[in-house]
């Protein structure tokens, strides 16, 4: 027997034993890790070791275990007046509330507003105008953060803020704002006194490769102003133009700017993200507004790789669950597991009107062919498929019924379901409802139908490279 196959067995076998052992990896990803080593032992054991498994490594388990069940306890101590949740919840909608509440303690509030913000421009010209009326405090954090017109805009804000005796944190992740951090902007922030954070740094790529995994990350979009406003949504700090991938502008995306006790489950979520990237413990954070002022029931949850498994792709289905007559919903990246997918196919048997917005062209193609490969089973059990022309659909939102609402970072993607820190704002509220649903609907009329005649004439060939990625799709 020749050193290769002993050493091609004896990787196969070890990795293998390695994957059989993992107690949530579902049935198709190891079924994909196993062909992937038997077809390419070699190029397989290092693509396992490098992205195979979402482990931070035993400290940062051991310090994010710490952090999960403090942001629990706070939450409990601050939010311990709230009103039974039966009380302020409809009955339709009390599953999601309760599934979003067992996440990270986080209970519905009453009393909260909100204003969905017209465009990227409005976007920016409301948070800097938020940020200069700031007296106490301004926390921002976000996945990528661009030094163009968008970024230098909110980074000055901030500047001139904690000039004025404001203190101003913000948080960067260390890969989608690589060009950020370093760059001048980044040092007259620094210097200027703006107290300044990397998420899940990459100075040291090698420990990283060696401890945890590269592509781990702080997808997380969230600013806090003085505890009484939040913004959440998909528009990270960047232009619309988003001039690393300029041939895909513009980028569209959707926030809404929230008042309310809302504001502080915001602002634990960002107290959690900070201690985990400083190890300095904030607050603590009391609601600035009560649950009797008048405004809608919200809360928020967020989840990442150091959360309960599957945590996000079950409350999408139970949420979708909870639909009766109408559901719509757009995302960038729809890579679902089989739990969400069922979800919505049993949506649409049992008479709702589900209606799916992806981009007609993604930034990732090889996501765009694993959506692409689920479009058949979807529109054969009823629900509508538009593929946005406008440029890159980024915004992450679902409407139910005319009643209730979610708004955040959260793609439908393996990803986002297990490997992205995401944060997100469960609303009910017809008004607010309605508002998002006529985005939606102006994101229709800047679509394509997909119908199931087209899918049916797809050339085999572009059917089997769609069915290719998706079988890899829980790899990827």
């Amino acid at each position: 027997m020749s050193w290769a196959l002993v050493l091609h067995v004896l990787i196969v076998t070890g990795f293998s034993l390695r994957i059989l052992l993992r107690e949530y990896l579902s049935p198709p990803a190891r079924l994909a890790w196993f062909i992937v080593l038997i077809a390419v032992p070699y190029v397989g054991a290092v693509g396992y070791f490098l992205f195979g498994e979402a482990d931070l490594g035993r400290k940062a388990r051991q310090a994010s275990a710490e952090i999960h069940e403090s942001l629990r306890q706070r939450a409990e101590f601050v939010f311990r007046e709230t009103a039974p949740i039966r009380s302020m919840i409809d009955a339709l909608w009390l599953p999601a509330f309760s599934y979003a509440a067992s996440i990270n303690g986080f209970p519905p509030t009453k009393g909260n507003r909100a204003t969905l913000l017209p465009d990227g421009e409005a976007t920016c010209e409301s948070m800097v105008a938020d940020i200069d009326e700031a007296t106490d405090h301004v926390h921002v954090l976000n996945y990528i953060w661009l030094e163009d017109r968008t970024g230098t805009a909110i980074a000055e804000a901030l500047i001139r803020a904690t000039q004025r005796g404001v203190v101003c944190r913000a948080i960067a992740d260390g890969l989608g704002s690589r060009a950020l951090i370093g760059s001048a902007l980044w040092r007259r922030m620094q210097e200027a006194g703006v107290r300044l954070a990397v998420a899940l740094p990459l100075n040291r790529p090698l420990r990283t490769i060696l401890t945890s995994r590269i592509d781990v990350r702080n997808h997380r979009k969230i600013t806090v102003i003085d505890g009484r406003v939040t913004y959440c949504g998909s528009r990270n700090v960047a232009d619309p133009e988003f001039r690393p991938k300029a041939k895909f502008a513009p980028w569209v995306d959707i926030m809404v700017r929230f008042e309310g006790p809302v504001v502080a489950q915001n602002q634990l979520l960002f107290a959690s993200d900070w201690r985990r990237a400083t190890g300095e413990v904030l607050g603590p954070f009391q609601p600035l507004h009560g649950p009797d002022r008048p405004g809608f029931a919200a809360q928020v949850f967020g989840d990442g790789p150091t959360e309960r498994h599957g945590a996000t792709s079950q409350f999408f289905a139970t949420a979708i669950a909870c639909a009766h007559q109408k559901l719509t919903l757009s995302t960038p990246y729809f890579v679902p597991d089989t739990t969400v997918l069922d979800a919505l196919i049993s949506a649409g048997h049992r008479g709702v009107s589900v209606t799916l917005i992806f981009p007609k062209m993604n930034d990732s193609s090889f996501v765009a062919a694993a959506s692409r490969s689920y479009y058949r089973r979807l529109l054969e059990a009823g629900c509508i498929i538009y593929e946005f022309t406008g440029g890159l659909l980024h915004a992450k939102t679902l409407t139910i019924d005319d009643g209730l609402c979610l708004i955040g970072s959260s793609n439908l993607d393996l990803r986002s379901f297990a490997l992205n820190y995401e944060n997100n704002i469960l609303v009910q509220d017809q008004e607010l409802t309605c508002n998002i649903a006529r985005r939606q609907a102006e994101y229709m009329t800047q679509s394509d139908t997909v119908l199931l005649s087209d899918v049916l004439a797809w050339p085999f060939y572009k059917r089997i490279w769609h069915n290719v990625v998706a079988t890899a799709g829980p790899i990827l």
